[in-house]
This record gives C-alpha cells, sequence and structure tokens, in this order.
C-alpha cells in the first residue's frame, strides 16, 4: 500500500476508534460471546409472567414506549424515585398504567447470576417488549442490543414528551417526528393498542363533558359509547376501572385495533384521530385490508424506536440493580 495511503488510513481508524464509533452502534446478537443466554432468559421470565397473565405483554411493550420517548431507550423508566426526586415511574401518566417492572427485576436477577455486569436493563426492556408482542400473536423480530442505562429519570419529562391520549393527529406527528419517527411509523406504532387495557380516567371526557356544544364526542359510534358509559359510570372514583383497548380481540395483536377506527370505535381521541387526515386515514385503511403488511410493519417500526436516543459504548452504565442507579 502507498505509504501516504497507509498513514491515511491509520489516522481515519485512530479518529474512529477515540469516537467511540466502534462500539457505539446497536448490534444483533450482542450478547452472543459475553451473555450467550441472555436473550433466552429473559424470553423465559416474559413467558412464565404471560402464562399467568396474558395482559403482562401489554404492560411491558408499554413500558419501551414510554422508556425510548423520554431520554431515549435507557432503562430511566425503571428508576426508582428518591427523597429527592419523582421519577419518570411515578408521573400521572406512568404510574396507573405501567406494569411489568417485577418481569424486568427477576429477568435481571437472573441475568446478574449467569453474567454479572454484562447485560443492560434497557436491553432487557427492548427484549421483552419483542417477547411480548410475539406471545400476544405478533410478529418476533430480532432486537438489534448494546444500549446503556442511564441515570436520570424525570417525572416532569413525562408531560412535554409523552404523547396523551387527547392529542391530534397534528400533534402526535409532530411529537413522533421530534423522535425521528415518521408519521406512517406513528400510524404503525398507535397499533400497539391492539392489545391491553386503558382507565376509564383516559377518555372519560369523550363520554361525558366533551365540549361546550356537545356533551359525548360526536366521532364516538353510539353503541360503543353506551357501553363505555355501562363499563365507566360518570363520576366513579374507583381508580381500578379499566376497559380492554381493542375490545373484539383485546389479547391478540392483530389488526382490530383499525377495524375499531373504521367503526368509529377508536377508545382514545389520539386513536379516532387518524381518520381525520388523508394520510393517516390512507395508512388506517392500508392496515386494517393487510395483517400481514401490519406486523412487519410493526416489527420495523418497533426496532426503529428501539434505536431512540440510545447510550453506547462508555456513556450511561449497566446497572445492577435495575430500579437504582450503581453507586
Amino acid at each position: 500500500m502507498n505509504p501516504k495511503k497507509l498513514n491515511y488510513a491509520i489516522i481515519v481508524l485512530v479518529i474512529y476508534f477515540l469516537n467511540g464509533n466502534a462500539h457505539s452502534q446497536l448490534e444483533v446478537g450482542f450478547y452472543t460471546y459475553s451473555c450467550g443466554m441472555a436473550e433466552f432468559i429473559v424470553k423465559d421470565e416474559v413467558r412464565k409472567s404471560f402464562n399467568k397473565n396474558p395482559g403482562i405483554a401489554a404492560g411491558l411493550v408499554r413500558m419501551h414506549f414510554h422508556d425510548c420517548f423520554i431520554r431515549g431507550c435507557d432503562a430511566s423508566v425503571l428508576l426508582d424515585s428518591t427523597l429527592s426526586n419523582i421519577a419518570e415511574k411515578d408521573s400521572p401518566a406512568n404510574k396507573p398504567s405501567l406494569r411489568g417492572f417485577e418481569v424486568i427485576d427477576n429477568a435481571k436477577a437472573k441475568l446478574e447470576e449467569e453474567c454479572k455486569g454484562i447485560v443492560s436493563c434497557a436491553d432487557i426492556v427492548a427484549f421483552a417488549a419483542r417477547d411480548s408482542v410475539e406471545l400476544a400473536g405478533g410478529l418476533g423480530y430480532d432486537v438489534p442490543a448494546g444500549r446503556r442505562d442511564g441515570k436520570i429519570s424525570l417525572a416532569s419529562d413525562t408531560r412535554t414528551e409523552l404523547p396523551p391520549p387527547t392529542f391530534n393527529v397534528n400533534q402526535l406527528t409532530q411529537l413522533f417526528a421530534k423522535k425521528g419517527l415518521t408519521q406512517d411509523e406513528m400510524v404503525t406504532l398507535s397499533g400497539a393498542h391492539t392489545i391491553g387495557r386503558s382507565h376509564c380516567s383516559a377518555f372519560s371526557k369523550r363520554l361525558y363533558n366533551f365540549s361546550s356544544t356537545s356533551i359525548q364526542d360526536p366521532s364516538l359510534d353510539p353503541s360503543y359509547a353506551a357501553l363505555l358509559k355501562r363499563q365507566c359510570p360518570q363520576g366513579n372514583t374507583n381508580q381500578n376501572l379499566v376497559v380492554p383497548m381493542d375490545p373484539s380481540s383485546p389479547g391478540t395483536a392483530d389488526v382490530g385495533y383499525y377495524n375499531d377506527i373504521l367503526a368509529n370505535r377508536g377508545l382514545f381521541t389520539s386513536d379516532q384521530t387518524l381518520l381525520t387526515n388523508t394520510g393517516t386515514a390512507r395508512k388506517v385503511h392500508q392496515n386494517a385490508r393487510n395483517p400481514y403488511l401490519w406486523s412487519n410493519k410493526f416489527a420495523d417500526a418497533m426496532v426503529k424506536m428501539g434505536q431512540v436516543g440510545v447510550l453506547t459504548g462508555n456513556a450511561g452504565e449497566i446497572r445492577t440493580n435495575c430500579r437504582v442507579v450503581n453507586s
């Protein structure tokens, strides 16, 4: 090789390694040599919990969403509050609905026995979400790993970074765009509402106090609204009342969610609003007609979302306990 070219190649390599780029990218099979059983251990814990309570799948998928949308996919959602700080998990946007923390704890404990200090909590959350989708009947997919864990978790971040159920299509599009996700990916990922439940408080305004000119949201199918009113009576103070997100198949990752929207049975404003925009409405129709297409798009979008704002290389840490930062 020409000496000048050789020197240039060496300089490029030095810069590459100094920048940490050699280790900064996530990769499928990241733990193949350092902890070969990592993904199997996580899947086993998710499966055991799913067999006891299939609803845990929705909780773990939601956990991954809420983790990635705040400070990136860094397991900040797992950190407990302290005397001096209220963490994300204890914010009003998370506390009533997030569940599955014990699954992550169990998987982490097993992994620390198998290969201490190797597998990040952030990767466990990403693996668990994938396994949950698969157990609920969706497509499995490869999860690029190598995330590291963050050290900051602020409840205040949830107010600006998580999409509330009242958002319209423009607000949703803008928020997802901030995370590097397209409008098509937003519609695709909204399909996660095909599984799981919602507390009545998340949508009760659509039933009883919609606007100054309408008590009930006119975009809501009247028969569905009547059912919801029976399930969530006005003035009810029971914070534990929940309803299925997709009544036709609440435990299955399918396109029932999109069929619900087409029938004006989207549970949240943020669901039904997808019909108010020509582009998003087209995607709703497309997904409803082609389950296999949606399943593939959902898998791809989950992989992309799972790479939002990740910490890699020497950034962050590998927590010993997912609930607290290392001392």
